[in-house]
């Protein structure tokens, strides 16, 4: 390259530069950012909101999920020994569970038992558990209590 290449370039630059800023192509106003800000905003308001709902929605079937496969192993630790077990960790340590699973409303292993009625228990003396249900003292998007699941 030698310098006339390097003044020819120079003066093109300078050129397009001028023509930019006579069509007004010299960047964004302040207007312009404004009103993508203000769409931008928008948009996380309404996004925050399905995303906070998606998250709930998801711990809610993850509970469902949990619930049923405590009833499950508890119905079937009830057929194999010929009573309900006393506790939950009684399933861990017969091995029918490896871990109990987590109450995803509350984060922890903290789940209320259903006791069975004495009169139909195999040892009257000793009624073992039916059920199991959320600790949590929170409400489902349906309206029900899932303490109450």
């Amino acid at each position: 390259m030698n310098k006339t290449d390097g003044t020819q370039a120079s003066r093109l630059s300078r050129r397009e530069a001028a023509l930019r800023q006579r069509l007004g192509w010299g960047g964004f106003t302040l207007l312009e950012l404004m009103i993508v800000i203000t769409v931008m905003m928008i948009l996380i308001a309404i996004a925050v909101p399905a995303y906070q709902q998606h998250i709930i929605r998801t711990k809610e079937t993850v509970l469902k999920s949990n619930l049923q496969t405590l009833d499950k192993v508890i119905q079937q630790y009830t057929l194999d020994k010929g009573q309900a077990p006393q506790s939950l960790d009684d399933l861990k340590t017969a091995g029918y569970m490896h871990d109990l699973p987590l109450d995803p409303m509350t984060g922890a292993a903290d789940w209320d038992t259903e006791m069975e009625d004495p009169t139909s228990a195999a040892d009257p003396q000793q009624p073992g558990i039916i059920k199991v249900h959320s600790h949590s003292g929170g409400t489902a998007t349906d309206g029900t209590a899932y303490s109450t699941w």
